[in-house]
């Protein structure tokens, strides 16, 4: 069987994965999982959002965002307050101590970047950059459309 061509979607699910880890490599110094440096990244771009908004970003299930938040609580990280009008709603936010924690995040990320892009020029990277939004864009674009719809267009 002859040997075929990567497809572009298997590529990038390849690039995302060993960013990912590369990240995580360089992450283990500050002694928190995946998913809770995903939860600060996030919350850290989103401050003040309801749990259940941050769930839906980060594509989750709302009790274990609810199980993250309470880890990230307890180290001092994170925490919650009422909503103004809606009791059973809570508004998270960063601690004092989570803003030095991100910014050594966003360091890290600097680095793993760096790394997935030596080699390239800085016209290449904005080029990159500028592929992958419009992709990014159809795609939310028809994931905003009923499958059948799309499937009659492309028969």
């Amino acid at each position: 069987m002859p040997h075929s061509q990567p497809t572009l979607g298997f590529i990038l699910h390849d690039v995302a994965r060993f960013l990912r880890k590369r990240f995580e490599q360089r992450a283990k110094c500050l002694a928190l999982t995946r998913s809770q440096w995903q939860v600060l990244a996030f919350l850290g771009a989103n401050e003040g959002i309801h749990q259940g908004g941050l769930a839906e970003i980060l594509e989750i299930e709302g009790i274990t965002l609810t199980r993250i938040i309470d880890k990230l609580e307890s180290k001092g990280l994170v925490k919650r307050s009422k909503h103004p009008s809606d009791r059973r709603v809570w508004l998270l936010h960063l601690t004092e101590a989570a803003h030095p924690l991100i910014e050594q995040m966003r360091g890290l990320g600097d680095a793993t970047r760096a790394e997935a892009l030596a080699g390239l020029t800085e016209a290449d990277r904005e080029h990159l950059t500028r592929m992958l939004t419009i992709m990014r864009k159809n795609l939310l674009t028809a994931c905003e459309q009923p499958v059948e719809v799309l499937e009659s267009d492309h028969a």
